[in-house]
């Protein structure tokens, strides 16, 4: 048996061809565009890390190769033989002079690919999601994508934290059950697909001392606005004898890390989405994440209603919407961190400020441009007759959360944690109108197809 490789030695990908500058090399992809100029063709290929575009004088090549590129049909897949050159005015720095073309696959001229090069509507494209993940932007958006969640775990994973895999299906909620995915469990009465792994992993961090979680989760919330989905992936740490100022420390880190890594790796691609990387480049630059307590946030927002700046004034005790994030966010160049929320507007697990016990040791992460909330936690309640008597105020069945108090009852500690939507993240660092466009398949109140 042959050990050798059957992959061409002259193999690459567009992402590469600037190690390849001179060279002749073969690419693997697609067609996304073609134009002509007489004698001349402009094809665009595409290969998945990138697109290039090849220059196709009739006089350079065979009249077959000439004949061939210039009767093929958008998409048909094709294997590109041709000399890397640099080129400064190319998006991509390189061209590529094409000697030959192999066609894997040509779309027929009756049945022409659906996503031609032109304006479409946000439902056509939707529905035709399984193809408008070609395009050169949503492309670029799902390798960003890729890079923060790579570097997401990367943090975690070198900062000692041991991922641990809650369920998805579970008997109970973190917050109630109004908006849960409700299923029939065997002979065991209810299921619900998880809105969150937290309980669980505090269950892990007391066996490990640092853990996460990484996964999807489902949000049966009937909302249409542009940063919600049904379906999303949240990575979600949590830390023994860590409180609420070691908490927001741990989520800048975090933040400044994945962001770092995005600039790195994608300066390319968030040029083609249309990203300002000048506004990412000042969350990695020095300086910390302002903070700003519940209080003074509220202030902010009645001076700025007084001002005319806001359409209504913030009402003390309730929680952020989505305007008065916009707002606050945007008076910030870096994330800004909320913290010690009314606890009568947050969750029953949140551990009282000993020094205002009428506060929640918690934070929201918003991010700047009007991006709002993209991190939640808070240190959690560490006392079981605390615990007890707040889940008995929520109306929350004792029997499901039995378990989650033991974790009071044996060696209870002080622990605090947070979760990440990956999607809202994604919309942030790459200047997204919608999450739709964050995830490959987007499930919303109204879509679940394709």
């Amino acid at each position: 048996m042959s050990t050798e490789s059957s992959t061409p030695q002259n193999l690459s990908t567009i992402a590469e061809l600037s190690s390849h500058e001179g060279k002749t090399v073969l690419l693997r992809g697609w067609l996304y565009n073609l134009r002509s100029s007489g004698k001349l063709l402009f094809p665009t290929f595409r290969d998945g890390s990138g697109t290039v575009q090849g220059i196709v004088p009739k006089a350079a090549v065979s009249e077959q190769v000439f004949e061939t590129l210039k009767n093929l049909t958008l998409e048909s897949s094709v294997v590109v033989t041709g000399r890397v050159r640099a080129d400064a005015r190319a998006p991509s720095g390189f061209e590529l002079d094409v000697e030959g073309v192999e066609v894997t696959q040509r779309i027929p001229d009756e049945t022409p690919y659906p996503i031609q090069l032109k304006e479409a509507g946000v439902d056509f494209l939707m529905e035709h999601r399984h193809l408008w993940l070609r395009t050169p932007r949503q492309s670029a958006i799902l390798r960003v994508r890729a890079t923060i969640m790579r570097a997401a775990a990367e943090f975690f994973d070198t900062n000692d934290f041991i991922r641990t895999d809650p369920p998805i299906l579970t008997p109970n909620a973190c917050e109630g059950t109004s908006e849960l995915f409700e299923m029939d469990y065997f002979d065991d009465g209810k299921a619900y697909l998880t809105q969150s792994g937290q309980l669980y992993i505090e269950a892990t961090a007391l066996a490990l001392g640092k853990v996460y979680s990484f996964g999807p989760t489902f949000r049966a919330e009937k909302s249409k606005t542009r940063r919600h989905l049904t379906e999303f992936w949240m990575i979600e740490p949590e830390a023994c004898y860590l409180d609420l100022d070691g908490l927001m420390s741990l989520a800048e880190g975090f933040l400044t890390h994945i962001v770092r890594r995005v600039l790195e790796a994608h300066s390319k691609d968030l040029k083609v989405i249309g990203k300002d990387v000048t506004k990412l480049e000042e969350i990695v630059a020095p300086g910390a994440f302002p903070r700003l307590s519940y209080d003074d946030a509220h202030q902010m927002l009645l001076d700025a209603h007084a001002k005319g700046l806001i359409e209504n004034a913030h009402v003390y005790g309730d929680d952020f919407g989505s305007p008065d994030e916009t707002y606050i966010s945007n008076q910030f160049a870096k994330p800004v961190m909320v913290h010690r929320y009314p606890a009568e507007v947050k969750a029953f697990y949140m551990q009282p400020d000993p020094g205002d016990p009428t506060k929640a040791l918690c934070v929201d992460v918003l991010a700047p441009e009007g991006y709002g909330e993209i991190i939640g936690g808070s240190q959690r309640v560490d006392s079981y007759d605390l615990l007890k008597s707040r889940i008995e105020a929520h109306n929350l069945p004792m029997d499901a959360f039995q378990w989650y108090l033991d974790l009071r009852k044996y060696g209870s500690v002080p622990h605090s944690g947070f979760g990440m939507g990956i999607e809202r993240c994604v919309a942030w660092i790459c200047g997204l109108d919608h999450v739709r466009e964050t995830i490959p398949f987007a499930r919303t109140l109204n879509r679940i197809y394709p």
